[in-house]
């Protein structure tokens, strides 16, 4: 008596090759096959989407074949472009493109993007605005009256070669009726990445300090920047340039600061599993006198809150002036919480 298979398991059986035939297959050189949905090739990485391990990240050494459901973009490393169904057969990759058919090696493929996707060496210089705003409202009465108002903006346009940064940021505080903090600035922070890790950079800074006695303030600093650590986690970047430094008094004793001077900065920022940690600090001493000089320091964590867009940022700020006016002190720190809004 023959075998007969029921349809409904028929059905089952048909389904399950249709979804293996509609998916991206990577195979590495220990002979594991990775099934999913390939979203990118890109700096000799292979990024795969899959609904048993979420999204992978393979090196593009350890892969020998690649097969594609649907027509992808490759780029070659000679800068060739074409666009087809990808497969892998006796370790060479064929791309069916209508107009130049390709058989090449893994090894060869400088970039992948799905259909109707971008090159992701196109993509990453398209350059997109970023938004940012916090704001930190805190009042205290009985054995002490306080009440304190920061507001900060701060608007970001870059892509992977260069970077602009237009911020402001006002802050007030009253403690028993006396101003324990009015402070307020306005900048604007260029960066190009001519090279790997190398850069330049242009950036200006004004505003005022009343509790510090400064009516005015203004840095203008140029010069090169070194990225000591940079990889998709941590960044640690080294500047250093000339600089224009101009402090204004409240007080008329007070002599004015205006000079050139140099300008040291170092930024960090790491990217933990959840939290971010960010360290900025800043050394400005004038050449009219090396005595005179600011010192900015700022080291926080930032945590990202169950809404998105919406996280806390908790740090600490440090102000440095050498040279304050009569009667002010030369350190002011803030202890801060800021809620933040990323659009």
């Amino acid at each position: 008596m023959p075998f007969k298979i029921p349809c409904r398991l028929l059905l089952v059986l048909s389904a399950c090759a249709v979804s293996l035939v509609r998916a991206d297959i990577v195979e590495t050189k220990d002979g594991s096959r990775i099934v999913g949905k390939i979203t990118k090739i890109d700096a000799g990485s292979v990024y795969i989407d899959t609904k048993y391990a979420g999204s992978l990240t393979i090196k593009q050494a350890e892969v020998v074949g690649l097969t594609t459901d649907k027509p992808t973009g490759v780029r070659l490393a000679s800068g060739v472009r074409v666009k087809g169904v990808v497969t892998t057969a006796n370790g060479s990759v064929q791309i069916a493109d209508p107009h130049i058919p390709t058989t090449t090696e893994v090894s060869k493929i400088a970039a992948l993007w799905p259909q109707g996707g971008e090159d992701p060496k196109v993509a990453a210089l398209e350059r997109h605005w970023k938004y940012e705003a916090s704001l930190n409202i805190n009042g205290e009465s009985g054995n002490k009256n306080q009440l304190g108002t920061e507001a900060g903006f701060k608007a970001t346009l870059a892509n992977s070669v260069d970077s602009l940064q237009l911020y402001t940021d006002f802050n007030r505080q009253v403690t028993d009726n006396e101003e324990s903090a009015n402070q307020f600035k306005i900048g604007a922070d260029y960066a190009n990445n001519y090279d790997q890790a190398e850069s330049w950079y242009a950036r200006d800074e004004g505003g005022f300090d009343r509790v510090m006695g400064i009516s005015e303030y203004d840095v203008a600093a140029a010069g090169l920047g070194h990225d000591l650590i940079k990889n998709p986690r941590e960044t640690l970047t080294a500047r250093l340039g000339l600089a224009y430094l101009y402090d204004g008094y409240a007080n008329p004793e007070t002599p004015i600061v205006h000079s050139t001077g140099a300008d040291f900065e170092i930024d960090h920022s790491f990217q933990m599993a959840i939290w971010k940690l960010t360290n900025h600090i800043s050394f400005d001493p004038t050449f009219a006198d090396f005595h005179k000089f600011t010192i900015e320091h700022e080291s926080a964590y930032e945590i990202p809150l169950a809404a998105p867009g919406w996280k806390l940022k908790l740090g600490v700020a440090n102000d440095y002036n050498s040279n304050p006016g009569e009667g002010i002190q030369k350190l002011d720190t803030t202890y801060f919480t800021r809620l933040m809004l990323d659009m």
